[in-house]
Formats: structure tokens, C-alpha cells, sequence
């Protein structure tokens, strides 16, 4: 059974994009789906003189681990000021110090939401075109607009954009 790790990349206990995150990963069956709070893993603010101090923290390995045992990967991407959320970027930092490609080559899904008509596509364009760097496979991207308006009751609303979410998925799943 695949395992899949989704998360919403906010540290919100109300994310739009930690119920968008988990609502994606559930379209994808007979897989092992981890849905996982970036909140569990907080660390100092990163910086050189920090690591040199006391070394990289426990919960930066502990999430690599995560994503070494993954066969994929679900992230929905809160924007803040145009770029990723302080909290997963911290994440990121840490966890990038660490040997080898932070996303080791496993296939992606990359998603964004907002309240507003852009559905976070800012800092959605910038993951897909920086995580291949960082060794991620980018199979697909999603972005979800006005979420008030487009996400009900736990689901997509919206047909044509659940349409476009299922087809995504379904390649993302094809390359798993």
C-alpha cells in the first residue's frame, strides 16, 4: 500500500489549506495517508549561528524521516505576503540541512487556497517552480479560489474546479 504524507503548510488551527490538504489526500484510495501538523514540528527560527550552537534540531529529522518514507507527497500552501507561511518555511530551512535533496525525488501535489480570487497562486507558481531544486517531482498543482465561496461542508463545492482537483489527483496517482 502507498504511503502518502499530506499537510497544510500553516501553523493555523483553522487553516484553509490544512482542510483543502486533507480533502485532496482523502480522493486518494487504497493508500496509507498521513496527515501530519506542522505545528508538531516547531523549531527555533533557523539561522547558521543557531545550527552551529546546537546542531540540527531532533524534529527536523524526524520530519525527513517522514518524507523518506513517503511515496508521495500532498501540500496545500498557505500565502502569506506572496511566499510560504514563516512556520513551514522554518520547516523547510531546517529540515534542507540536512544530507541529500530535502524532497527526495517523491512525486508531488501542490496546492493553494486563499479567501481571495487568486487562491494563493503566488506562492503556489514559486513551490512549483523551486521544489524540483530541492528535489521534489512536481506531478501537479492545483489552486483553489475563494475558498468561503468554493469550499463547503468539507468538500470542493464548485463542479468544474472538483472536476479539475479529481483529474490532477488521478495523474498524481498514475505516478505514484
Amino acid at each position: 500500500m502507498k504511503k502518502i504524507l499530506a499537510l497544510g503548510a500553516s501553523n493555523s488551527s483553522t487553516s484553509i489549506n490544512k482542510q483543502l490538504a486533507r480533502y485532496a489526500a482523502s480522493k486518494i484510495a487504497d493508500a496509507h495517508v498521513q496527515l501530519i501538523d506542522i505545528n508538531d514540528f516547531e523549531m527555533p527560527l533557523y539561522g547558521i549561528d543557531k545550527e552551529r550552537s546546537d546542531g540540527i534540531p531532533a524534529k527536523a529529522r524526524e520530519f525527513k524521516k517522514l518524507i523518506e518514507h513517503a511515496h508521495g507527497i500532498v501540500i496545500s500552501f498557505a500565502e502569506h505576503n506572496g511566499s510560504y507561511s514563516a512556520a513551514f518555511k522554518n520547516l523547510v530551512d531546517w529540515t534542507s540541512r540536512l544530507e541529500g535533496k530535502l524532497w527526495m525525488d517523491t512525486p508531488m501535489f501542490l496546492m493553494a487556497t486563499s479567501p481571495g480570487g487568486r487562491g494563493g497562486s503566488s506562492v503556489l507558481q514559486h513551490a512549483v517552480n523551486d521544489y524540483p531544486h530541492r528535489g521534489g517531482h512536481v506531478i501537479e498543482s492545483f489552486s483553489l479560489p475563494s475558498f468561503n465561496a468554493n469550499f463547503e461542508n468539507g468538500a470542493i463545492s464548485n463542479h468544474e474546479l472538483e472536476q479539475e482537483l479529481t483529474k490532477k489527483i488521478e495523474l498524481f496517482i498514475s505516478n505514484l
